[in-house]
C-alpha cells in the first residue's frame, strides 16, 4: 500500500522499552571465591597452626614504651629528612633548568652520584664521617685554626642519619619538581612576563601552583618510601628508630617474628595515615582539572537569535520548497544561503 503526502504523516507504533540484560562474568565470580578461600586458609593457618607468630607476644609489645619511643624517632627522621630534601630538591631542579651550563653540570653530577649509589652505602659512609674528619677547623686559610670542633661533638648519629637520608632523597625530589615545572605550558611563563611579573612572582603565583598537581602524587609516594627507608639508618649506626629497636628487643626475648609483626603493624598504621593525607592534598590541587558538565546547553535559546539585516519585532522566517517556514535559511543557493 502506497502512502501519499495527502494522507498526513505516517503514524508509527510506540516502541517497546529496551530490556537490558546484564552481562554475566562467571569466571570473575569463581576467581573472587578462590581468592577469599585462599585468604581464609592463610588467616586460619597463621592464627592456629603457626605458634611461631606468638600473637600474645605481639599484643604485649605493640604498645611497649620502647616501641612507642622508637616511633617518635622514626617520624622525626622522616619529617626532618623530607623537609630538607624538598627544599634542596627545588633548588636542584631550578639549577637543572638554568641557562648557565656550569650550574646545570653541578646539579647533574649531584644527581648522578646520589641516584647511582645505594642509600645503605651512603648511610654507612655518613656514619664514618667522624672517623674520616675527626675535627672541623675554622680560621684563615694557610694559618693556624681559630676554632677547632670535634666532629663527634658537632654531629650526632641522629644528625648524620638525617643528613644522609635528606641528601639521597633530594636527588629524587629534584627530578620530581623538574618534571612538574616542565609540565606547565611555556605560555604561562610568557604571559606572566608580559604582565610585568618578575621571576619570583611568576614561579610562586603562576608556575608552581599549576605544577603542584604533578608534584604532589610522587612526593606523597616519596614520603611513604622515606618512612620505610628509615629502617636503614642502623648503618650510621642509629639504633633508636622502630625497626632497629624492635630487633634489639627480639635479640633479648628470642622472639624475632612477633617483633617483626609489631614493627610492621606500626609501619602500616603510619603509612595509612600518610596515604589519607596524600589523597586530600591531591584532591585540593586537582580542583578544576578534568571536570566537565554532563550536558552542554547553549547560553541562549535558538529561537531568540535574529538574522543580521532583518528588522522588526518578529524573528526572520524563511519558506522552504515544501511550503514550511523556518528560521534557518534554505540551502538551495550557492554556499547554502540563497533564497
Amino acid at each position: 500500500m502506497t502512502h501519499s503526502p495527502a494522507d498526513g504523516p505516517v503514524q508509527h507504533a510506540e516502541p517497546a522499552p529496551i530490556e537490558a540484560i546484564k552481562l554475566r562474568h562467571p569466571w570473575r565470580t569463581v576467581f573472587a571465591v578462590v581468592l577469599i578461600v585462599l585468604v581464609g586458609i592463610f588467616v586460619y593457618d597463621a592464627a592456629v597452626n603457626r605458634p611461631v607468630y606468638n600473637w600474645a607476644e605481639v599484643g604485649t609489645y605493640v604498645f611497649d614504651t620502647r616501641i612507642v619511643s622508637a616511633i617518635g624517632y622514626t617520624l622525626q627522621l622522616t619529617v626532618y629528612s623530607m623537609i630538607i630534601a624538598i627544599v634542596l630538591g627545588v633548588a636542584l631542579a631550578v639549577m637543572r633548568l638554568s641557562p648557565n651550563p656550569v650550574v646545570r653540570v653541578v646539579a647533574w653530577v649531584y644527581l648522578w652520584i646520589f641516584r647511582g649509589t645505594p642509600v645503605y652505602v651512603q648511610l654507612t659512609f655518613w656514619g664514618l664521617v667522624p672517623a674520616i674528619y675527626k675535627s672541623i677547623e675554622l680560621g684563615i686559610p694557610f694559618t693556624d685554626a681559630v676554632v677547632t670542633i670535634a666532629t663527634k661533638e658537632l654531629l650526632s648519629f641522629f644528625t648524620l642519619a638525617v643528613i644522609g637520608l635528606a641528601l639521597n632523597e633530594a636527588a629524587y625530589m629534584a627530578e620530581i619538581v623538574r618534571a612538574g615545572l616542565l609540565a606547565v605550558d611555556k605560555g604561562q611563563d610568557e604571559a606572566a612576563t608580559a604582565l610585568g611579573l618578575g621571576w619570583w612572582h611568576t614561579m610562586t603565583r603562576v608556575v608552581l601552583p599549576q605544577a603542584m598537581r604533578v608534584i604532589i602524587p610522587p612526593t606523597g609516594n616519596e614520603v611513604i618510601s622515606m618512612l620505610k627507608t628509615t629502617s636503614l639508618v642502623t648503618a650510621v649506626p642509629f639504633t633508636l628508630e622502630l625497626y632497629t629497636r624492635s630487633r634489639d628487643i627480639a635479640a633479648v626475648t628470642y622472639q624475632p617474628v612477633p617483633m617483626l609483626i609489631v614493627a610492621s603493624i606500626w609501619y602500616l598504621v603510619i603509612t595509612s595515615v600518610l596515604m589519607v593525607g596524600q589523597y586530600y592534598l591531591e584532591k585540593h590541587f586537582a580542583k578544576g582539572v578534568g571536570q566537565r558538565p554532563d550536558i552542554q546547553r547553549p547560553s541562549v535559546a535558538t529561537a531568540s537569535i535574529t538574522v543580521v539585516g532583518e528588522t522588526g519585532s518578529e524573528h526572520a522566517k524563511y519558506t522552504e520548497a515544501d511550503g514550511r517556514t523556518s528560521i534557518v535559511p534554505p540551502h538551495s543557493g550557492t554556499g547554502g544561503g540563497g533564497r
